[in-house]
Formats: C-alpha cells, sequence, structure tokens
C-alpha cells in the first residue's frame, strides 16, 4: 500500500487517473489524498506514515513537495516514509534537475518500485527546504520569472530595453556570514541552493549535489550594465573567477538583511529579517533514477 499525495489542482487531470488504475491493475495498491488548502501535503505526509505506511507519493510542482519535507521534518526521523515524486506542477524544477520521469505513469512507478537515496535537506530558521531559496532579486526569479530575466540567467538573446527591465530592482543591503568569510556589500540576489534549477528551469548552480553535505550559495553583485555578458558568463561557469559573481560551498550560511524582506523557499514566500540556512545531512529518503545527476554518492 502506498499513498498518493495529489495536488487539488490537477485532482481532474485524466492523465493520473489513468496512471494510478495502471499500477492498481499491476497490483500495488493506491490510496489518494487530494490537496485542498496550504499545508494538506504536509498532513496528508503525516498521517501516512502514523498509519505506518512506508512509502507515499507527492504528485505535485515544487511547492508540493516543499510541504511533504517539512511534514516529513515534523517527525522524527526513524518515523519517516520514504518520499516519491510525480512531477505534476507548472515548474516541476527539483523533478526536472533529478531526471525523473515527466510522464505520470512513469513517474509513478519509479516512485513506487524505484530504490531510495538518503538525501540532505535544508533548514531555514524553523522551515525547511528541499531545492534553492532565492533571496532579493533571485525571490523575484521564482515568484514571476519575467522573460527577460529568464534570458539574462540563461545567457540566451536579449536586448538592451528587456535587461534593462529586468534589472528594474534596487539592490538590497546586508550582511552574508559563512564559516570562512562575510559578505557586506549590494547584491541583486542571493541563491542558497541545495538543487540546481528554479524559477522554471534557470540552472543556477550546476554543481550542487543533494547529498553532499553542502550548500552552493551564489551572490550575484551590483553591476555595471557594460559588464553584463561577463556576468552572465560568471553565473553559468562557477570555476570563473570574477568581481561580480561569488559561488562558494558551506555546511551552513546566515543572511542578515538591514531590512525585513521576501525570500522564496521552493518557490514559497517567506517574509524575514535574518535568515540562518542549515544543511542537515541525509535527513530524508526519496526515490530518484539510478544515475540521477543530482546525486553524489548515495549509491544508486
Amino acid at each position: 500500500m502506498v499513498r498518493l499525495v495529489l495536488n487539488g489542482k490537477r485532482a481532474a487531470d485524466e492523465r493520473m487517473r489513468e496512471a494510478v488504475a495502471k499500477v492498481r491493475q499491476e497490483g500495488t495498491a493506491v490510496e489518494v489524498r487530494v490537496t485542498w488548502e496550504r499545508g494538506d501535503a504536509g498532513m496528508f505526509v503525516q498521517e501516512a506514515a502514523k498509519a505506518g505506511l512506508e512509502r507515499v507519493i507527492v504528485a505535485g510542482g515544487d511547492g508540493s513537495i516543499n510541504e511533504a519535507i517539512n511534514g516529513l521534518m515534523a517527525l522524527p526521523k526513524s518515523e519517516r516514509p520514504v518520499l516519491g515524486i510525480v512531477p505534476f506542477g507548472t515548474a516541476n524544477d527539483f523533478a526536472t534537475a533529478a531526471k525523473i520521469p515527466q510522464t505520470p505513469y512513469e513517474a509513478l512507478h519509479l516512485a513506487i518500485h524505484g530504490t531510495p537515496a538518503n538525501v540532505d535537506v535544508v533548514r531555514a530558521n524553523e522551515r525547511y527546504f528541499l531545492n534553492v531559496a532565492s533571496g532579493g532579486f533571485g525571490a523575484q526569479i521564482v515568484a514571476d520569472t519575467p522573460t527577460a530575466l529568464k534570458h539574462f540567467l540563461g545567457g540566451g538573446a536579449y536586448t538592451l530595453s528587456a535587461v534593462l527591465k529586468a534589472l528594474n530592482y534596487t539592490p538590497h543591503k546586508g550582511k552574508l556570514i559563512a564559516p570562512d568569510r562575510t559578505l557586506e556589500e549590494e547584491s541583486l540576489a542571493t541563491l542558497v541552493c541545495n538543487g540546481r534549477q528554479a524559477g522554471g528551469g534557470q540552472v543556477l548552480a550546476p554543481n550542487a549535489y543533494i547529498d553532499d553535505g553542502l550548500l552552493d550559495i551564489v551572490v550575484v553583485k551590483t553591476f555595471p550594465l557594460s559588464e553584463l555578458a561577463e556576468v552572465i558568463a560568471q553565473f553559468k561557469d562557477p570555476s570563473r573567477k570574477g568581481e561580480y559573481i561569488e559561488h562558494f560551498q558551506a555546511k551552513w550560511v546566515e543572511s542578515i538583511p538591514y531590512q525585513e524582506r521576501l525570500v522564496n523557499l521552493d518557490g514559497e514566500p517567506y517574509a524575514t529579517g535574518t535568515i540562518r540556512y542549515e544543511i542537515c545531512e541525509k535527513e530524508v529518503s526519496i526515490v530518484l533514477p539510478k544515475q540521477s545527476p543530482l546525486l553524489k554518492d548515495s549509491g544508486l
């Protein structure tokens, strides 16, 4: 028996109904719970654990996965069921980067029969996330991702007017403290990554793994428009040294803005002041494909 937690916005999708019917015909008992409001996914995950189910599957986007992760982390580690993922949201950034199949049946089959990997999650004050946290301009990347910004991050074709529009953002001031450095200057964005991409396919930390015990932090500093091409090159290549993008890894980092600001945790808004990000190593088990590019040493 497995429990499928389905995002209520997609409950009428015939593809999911057909996928569930097919795996049931193959011999797997699947009970379905449909979310109605924020928090339901986490609640259903916890109920599955209390019912003794060893595997729970979330069908939704990054926000649904985030709710499930927070539900799991509220349980003792020994009581957390294995989490399977069926990409069924708008962007599905985590699932895409992990190479989870995009069709409902294939993803559901993997979630039921695949081998789980022990992976890291990130604590952000009292909350948790699996994929990416973004602050400053980075919060806009996840929140509404204008086309010009996608081009800026992706390094594709862009026009001067589009870039000017995308950069129409007041830099935020604050301090970023990590074990081996302190940054105190204006920045456009701070991205704290466990996974690799967000914002509908924008690769933010190409070398990140979800089982290496490290955060990948990307800081986009203010820059003159004349240096845009160099900024794009630095953003896409973490090994490229430059003065506008700073890439580094750490087990924790503390962001101290000089005024409250919006942060996105896996796309979920979080208004806060000081926020401490800390890696929680191998805290949850997630079913991923063999040789998933997000795994470094989990043995799949």
